[in-house]
Formats: structure tokens, C-alpha cells, sequence
């Protein structure tokens, strides 16, 4: 299937390995991050809906609608490099090329960034699960927390690839507290679990 003719949510799981598996620049890194954020939201909706408070009622809201963009995030990672790629490309002479490179890979930062908001978001939607769900379901949301830290990580680290060697873009620092306020939250999670 081809990018965007149905989109990744419509491929069976072999046909998703199977791209990403290929020997081709997408879907990659990004994609992946953000399909473990889509991942880590359903198993948070599913452990909410085991929580009749309101407060796991709007938990479950959110985790859908994060999923939701999650997904959105995973289909534009798609073609989001390949403006790095064309860059590449050019003759090391193009007066044009370092320029044009470091404007592809400044705007291929943009996905990875809010791949790692959303997986931050997850894994603060996981420590409040774990205050009223179902004892049943709490191994579930303590996976979602642990995908959803890996995520923010894992997109961090692409923000941090494509902006190499520039030193004063904000997205750095923003990044870096994501990754903190997701591991924070993971560990809530597991501390939560624990006592319970």
C-alpha cells in the first residue's frame, strides 16, 4: 500500500513490520515512536475504562484523543526527512546546499517534537491511572507509561539528530524537559503500582 492511500492505521501488522522493515528512509524512527505513542494511548484507554471515577472517564477521553494524534504524527513522519534527503543531494558546490539542508533538517524536527509532547502527555495520563483503576489493569497502564517514556525519548533523540550541531534552538531544551517530565511521570507510575 502505498504512503497515504489508506494510511498506516489501515495495514495489518505484517504489512506495517514490513515497511518499516524495508530498505527504504520511511516509515522510520519517527513513525515508530509515534505509532508506540498510539500503542501506549489504547492500553490507557483500555485501563480507564476500568476506572468509573470521572477522573478515568476524562483520562480515557484524552488517551483517545492523543492516540488520535499520534497517528497523525506517525503519517506525516512519512515525508517529513525527505526535504533532508533532496538536500543531501545536491552537489557539495550548490552554493544553496548547506542552507537548504539545515532548513530540511530544522523542519524535520518539527514531528519528532510533538511525537515527544504527546508521549510526555501519555505518560502523565499513566500515573493517574494507576490511582483508581482496577488491580487487573494496572500491569497494562505501567506498560503504557514505559512505551510512552521510551517514545519521548526516542523522538528526543531524532530532534536531537536533526538539529546537531546547532546550539541555541529552543526545541532542544523543550525536548530535554519532555523527556523529564515523561520519566517523572513513569516513575509516579511504577511508585503508584507499588503501594498499591
Amino acid at each position: 500500500m502505498e504512503a497515504g492511500a489508506g494510511g498506516l492505521a489501515e495495514l495489518r501488522t505484517s504489512e506495517l513490520l514490513d515497511r518499516v522493515a524495508a530498505r527504504t528512509p520511511a516509515p522510520g524512527g519517527g513513525t515508530v515512536a509515534a505509532l508506540s505513542c498510539s500503542l501506549a494511548a489504547s492500553l490507557l484507554q483500555m485501563s480507564a475504562a476500568f476506572d468509573e471515577t470521572p477522573m478515568g472517564a476524562a483520562s480515557g477521553v484524552r488517551a483517545d484523543a492523543l492516540r488520535g494524534r499520534a497517528l497523525e504524527l506517525a503519517e506525516r513522519e512519512l515525508g517529513s526527512y525527505q526535504p533532508v534527503l533532496e538536500a543531501l543531494a545536491l552537489p557539495i558546490a550548490d552554493p544553496s546546499r548547506e542552507e537548504r539542508l539545515a532548513a530540511a533538517r530544522s523542519a524535520a524536527s518539527t514531528a519528532p517534537l510533538a511525537i515527544a509532547s504527546v508521549a510526555a502527555q501519555l505518560a502523565g495520563i499513566a500515573a493517574e491511572v494507576m490511582t483508581s483503576t482496577s488491580e487487573h489493569v494496572i500491569g497494562d497502564a505501567l506498560v503504557a507509561a514505559e512505551l510512552a517514556e521510551g517514545a519521548c525519548r526516542a523522538a528526543t533523540r531524532l530532534v536531537e539528530v536533526n538539529l546537531a550541531g546547532v546550539t541555541d534552538d529552543p526545541r532542544l531544551s523543550e525536548a530535554a524537559a519532555l523527556v523529564s517530565s515523561a520519566a517523572e511521570s513513569r516513575a509516579e507510575a511504577l511508585h503508584k503500582a507499588a503501594d498499591g
